[in-house]
């Protein structure tokens, strides 16, 4: 089973704004800068996101992209499965070709597994990406700016 390119830099510029936004908008340049992740990859998957009502665009010169919803209200199975539309590679699963054990046998256990894989992502949410992200000591974007001088 392996993670597509444009799954994981969706994963990643998803969570990308859940931690660094810090209740301002995060713009796209931030994100690329950020992850290193490809213009031509990002916009693409951030107005799907935006378009399935998990982020929403933010229009004028300090705008970008933040959460639809509270982050312990978007998993990553959810993303996941917005992501795979914009796929264009066909899912072998679906294939007619094969044999009567490929058909059978094997497609079943397969679709048990990625039902499985799928119900774990379901079970992850952003917040806890984010909290996995503060105890790994990884410092905030948003947290660098406030100022807690008085």
């Amino acid at each position: 089973m392996r993670i597509s390119k444009k799954l994981l830099f969706a994963l990643e510029a998803v969570l990308d704004i859940a931690y660094h936004s810090g209740g301002e908008p995060v713009q796209s340049s931030d994100i690329t800068r950020r992850q290193k992740i490809p213009k031509r990859y990002l916009e693409q998957v951030l107005q799907q996101l935006v378009r399935a009502g998990v982020l929403t665009g933010v229009r004028g010169p300090r705008g970008g992209y933040r959460l639809a919803r509270e982050r312990r209200r978007i998993s990553l199975g959810e993303i996941t499965r917005i992501v795979r539309t914009l796929e264009t590679s066909q899912d072998p699963l679906q294939d007619t070709a094969g044999s009567e054990l490929g058909h059978r046998i094997l497609r079943p256990v397969w679709t048990e597994l990625l039902e499985e894989t799928m119900l774990r992502l379901d079970r992850i949410s952003l917040e806890e990406l984010c909290n996995r992200g503060n105890a790994a000591g990884i410092v905030s974007e948003a947290a660098e700016k406030v100022d807690f001088s008085i």
